[in-house]
């Protein structure tokens, strides 16, 4: 990957903004001085959890800054998306594998998700039988370093192809990932990501042939969720499957405590992960973590 452009990097101006709303929430304070969870009473700490995607905030960041950072911003969770400078990736040897995992053991991070590329919409059939034994690697890391997840997604709808054929397709093809994973103990998440394949009918689609219980959707917090400006109907189609959520810029016009509530409702106790998709610099992660976490808080009361 190249190196990103200065003006790709979140400016001073930028996360000085964040601060503000964070403050105006009532949240930075008891989030910049490093109030644990525990010391929080609000219901939302006992249930739904913070987290980070390494897409695209930290994809310059090493394991051992990953690591320092979500602690020291008391993000409790992260997901390794692949390609990215931690290197956590299929390639890893036995010795490593388990450097990792004690590594985010010392660190009290949760190894949470492996964020792979694998995707199953291609009409070509060597390629989607490749991106299955891409999954099964990955699925193989998973378990070695203690993650609970594996992400997987559709990246959109091949033209000339009839939109129910790709959809069985995929869902075949998760079905035959959730089976592996399911050997190893390990979850597949299916992102609700790419052009058709992440309207949310279709997305349900692709759950219902796939029928397997080892798999589930990570939301994906996208403008295909909204109508007339709620995502009450997309939740309603693909509510009972999320195991995961990638939540954007809690600053933007998506209804973030309405999926909140929603969530709260249906008593979801896993990750929110964080997934902005401006790189911040490692010296400016943790505060731009603290005011993230302090807008979340907010949104999710």
């Amino acid at each position: 990957m190249a190196p990103y452009e200065d003006h790709d990097i979140l400016s001073r101006r930028e996360l000085l903004r964040l601060a503000g709303m964070a403050w105006g929430a009532g949240m930075l304070p008891t989030v910049a001085l490093g109030i644990p969870h525990s010391a929080l009473p609000q219901e939302v700490e006992r249930k739904m959890r913070l987290g980070l995607v390494t897409y695209n905030v930290a994809r310059d960041w090493d394991l051992p800054t990953i690591l320092r950072v979500c602690k020291e911003a008391g993000l409790e969770g992260v997901e390794f998306r692949t390609t990215h400078r931690h290197g956590v990736e299929p390639t890893l040897d036995a010795a490593r594998r388990a450097e990792v995992r004690q590594m985010c053991s010392e660190a009290g991070l949760k190894q949470l998700s492996l964020g792979t590329v694998c995707e199953f919409h291609s009409p070509d059939p060597a390629e989607v039988r490749r991106h299955v034994a891409d999954c099964a690697a990955f699925v193989k890391l998973a378990q070695d370093i203690g993650a609970r997840g594996v992400k997987v997604r559709p990246n959109g709808l091949p033209k000339d192809v009839p939109v129910q054929k790709t959809l069985e397709q995929i869902g075949k093809a998760l079905n035959e990932c959730g089976r592996i994973g399911a050997d190893h103990g390990v979850e597949i998440w299916v992102e609700v990501h790419g052009g058709g394949t992440s309207d949310p009918a279709n997305m349900r689609t692709i759950m219902d042939v796939c029928g397997h219980p080892n798999v589930g959707v990570t939301w994906n917090s996208n403008g295909t969720d909204v109508r007339d400006g709620s995502v009450k109907q997309a939740y309603e189609l693909l509510g009972r499957f999320i195991r995961c959520c990638h939540i954007t810029d809690l600053w933007s016009n998506y209804p973030w405590r309405e999926l909140m509530a929603l969530l709260r409702a249906d008593r979801y106790d896993r990750f929110m992960l964080c997934e902005v998709g401006t790189p911040v610099p490692p010296e400016a992660g943790t505060l731009f973590l603290r005011c993230y976490a302090g807008l979340w808080r907010e949104l999710a009361r």
